[in-house]
């Protein structure tokens, strides 16, 4: 065995591979390919998303909150019209109008003038808007703190450094994946 192994942690090596063989010598990579195919599918099956829905009882859908979400998260840096929601959620630019005209007539976001080109219109989360998504981050919180019940702080903030910077890797991988797509 390399060094390298030696550091790695060999917990969790006796999970049932769901993903096809492990790779050889690394239980714990097969672990944590394990885990993120259960977590796609928790992802996939939008679980927070429904059940802070069914929870704070606003009539929305999913697709609501994630254009609101979007707003949330790229509103800071750089405008946001209805083709950039559509761009962020991959959908037809006349389906992410009528999200956002709905949501406008619930009075979660509000349309504006640009400031750079004033034939533009932006969309911007109004107060209404921030309570949604102050909720909904609420029960985000609650859920993850139900999941890490009986943890330690530290193995939390381990955790959670961790997985940011794990995050972080796929991110820059999928970037240079996106790039190399481009040529």
């Amino acid at each position: 065995m390399t060094s390298a192994s030696h550091s790695r942690p060999t917990v969790l090596e006796d999970l049932p591979d769901t993903d096809g063989p492990s790779p050889v010598g690394a239980p714990p990579l097969a672990a944590i390919g394990h885990a993120m195919t259960r977590m796609r599918l928790l992802i996939g099956r939008r679980f927070i998303g429904r059940m802070a829905l069914r929870r704070i009882g606003t009539g929305l859908e999913l697709s609501d909150l994630d254009a609101i979400g979007v707003i949330k998260r790229i509103g800071s840096q750089q405008e946001v019209t209805v083709g950039t929601i559509a761009e962020q959620l991959r959908i037809d630019p006349s389906r992410g109008s009528r999200i956002v005209a709905d949501l406008v007539k619930q009075g979660l976001l509000e349309r504006a003038a640009s400031q750079e080109d004033g034939r533009r219109s932006l969309v911007r989360v109004t107060e209404a808007g921030r309570k949604v998504l102050d909720d909904i981050e609420a029960i985000k919180r609650e859920t993850i703190t139900e999941a890490t019940a009986g943890w330690s702080d530290e193995e939390v903030e381990t955790f959670g450094r961790l997985y940011m910077r794990f995050t972080e890797g796929l991110e820059a991988q999928f970037d240079r994946f996106e790039q190399d797509e481009g040529r």
